[in-house]
């Protein structure tokens, strides 16, 4: 796809589909707020797909590589917002406070039209536009919508918002872009791929204090950082090869966090093992680099407790041998040795949790970058 041979992602919110919804016949318009990483103008371009890339609960209305039908945009638009906003994007916050000085709108288009008819299954993208930020402004997407199948992130930590006839109302039914693209030149690009821990459920939000987050912050601007982590995702989505493995393959590293959908959603054992293994030769089979990370504690029980612990010791003997670097997650969030199933900072980890995290993680990763540059 020639998109990704231009554009690298600016943001490091998680993105993807993970559920549907429909406007019963009418235009909605809603708001997604995100915040810029590497200031500077250039030019953008917003990616989106009609596709499920996960599956969601137990899968009964949405699973992976499910098309959604027909729908439209009737219209896009994108702005910019100060760093000071932040605090005016509180969804707590009294919804009569929430129309923000939205500065510099442009005008979306697809194709040179200012509407798009979004084809069952169909990957696509706004024409480029130029835009300027400093780091750490906001990008405000306005985009107006249709249609009885739109897929959308249900679990998303952004701040996004619905028009109600009179004021902005908190709402994650909208269509989220998949990547904000950005042409600016990197020296790799850096894919975070796994389940609601990657994407940073457990932090506040519109917090950015998730574990990726941070530790793309460390490794600096000359890297783009695109979080692919989905709540519920599972390996055996991931394995099946369809648009979230898709998106991963664009980038040059892919960090790897999965196993706890699986186990609590009741993957034999061998299958999780089956599933992971997948992932690393396919992966390195496109001469990607690989880091795997251990299944985090999640407060396993009985048997699954055993399970997880043999497909820890799998990942650290087996799959290391299959990838370029693995890293134990488990020392870092267990409560203790003793107790190492069970989670010190929540089951989905916190913002002290997400720190721990990546202050151990970055020297690795920092070091594997090194070691495979070209």
């Amino acid at each position: 796809m020639k998109y990704f041979q231009t554009y690298t992602s600016n943001t490091c919110a998680g993105s993807g589909n993970q559920l549907v919804f429909g406007t019963d016949g009418q235009e909605h318009v809603g708001r997604i707020y995100y915040k810029i990483r590497t200031g500077g103008t250039y030019r953008y371009s917003f990616l989106f797909s009609n596709l499920m890339d996960s599956t969601f609960a137990d899968g009964s209305v949405s699973h992976k590589n499910l098309i959604c039908d027909q729908w439209t945009i009737t219209g896009a638009r994108v702005g910019t917002c100060a760093k000071e906003s932040e605090s005016m994007l509180d969804v707590n916050r009294d919804i009569s406070c929430r129309e923000l000085n939205v500065n510099g709108w442009k005008q979306l288009l697809f194709g040179g039209e200012t509407e798009k008819e979004v084809m069952p299954g169909a990957f696509f993208a706004t024409d480029p536009v130029m835009l300027t930020f400093e780091k750490e402004e906001y990008l405000c997407l306005e985009i107006r919508y249709q249609g009885e199948m739109i897929p959308y992130h249900e679990e998303s930590l952004l701040p996004a918002f619905v028009w109600n006839g009179e004021q902005w109302e908190y709402s994650k039914q909208v269509p989220f872009p998949g990547m904000i693209g950005c042409d600016r030149p990197v020296k790799r690009r850096i894919a975070y791929l796994g389940d609601s821990i990657t994407q940073g459920i457990g932090t506040e939000k519109n917090s950015y204090d998730h574990w990726n987050a941070l530790v793309s912050e460390w490794l600096g601007d000359e890297y783009a950082c695109w979080n692919l982590g989905l709540g519920f995702g599972r390996a055996n989505d991931a394995a099946s090869d369809g648009a979230w493995l898709f998106k991963a393959k664009q980038n040059d590293v892919i960090v790897i966090c999965y196993g706890v959908n699986d186990l609590l959603q009741g993957m034999s054992e061998q299958q999780i093992a089956d599933d992971l293994t997948v992932l690393a030769k396919t992966l390195k089979g496109l001469g990607r680099t690989v880091l795997l990370q251990t299944i985090p504690p999640f407060e396993y029980q009985g048997e699954t407790r055993e399970i997880w612990k043999r497909l820890n010791e799998y990942i650290k003997t087996e799959l290391a041998k299959l990838v370029d670097c693995v890293f134990d997650v488990v020392p870092v969030l267990q409560v203790d040795e003793e107790h190492s199933h069970q989670a010190k900072y929540g089951a989905h980890p916190n913002a002290e949790g997400c720190r721990k995290w990546a202050e151990a993680l970055y020297p690795v990763m920092k070091q594997m970058l090194e070691e495979t540059e070209i």
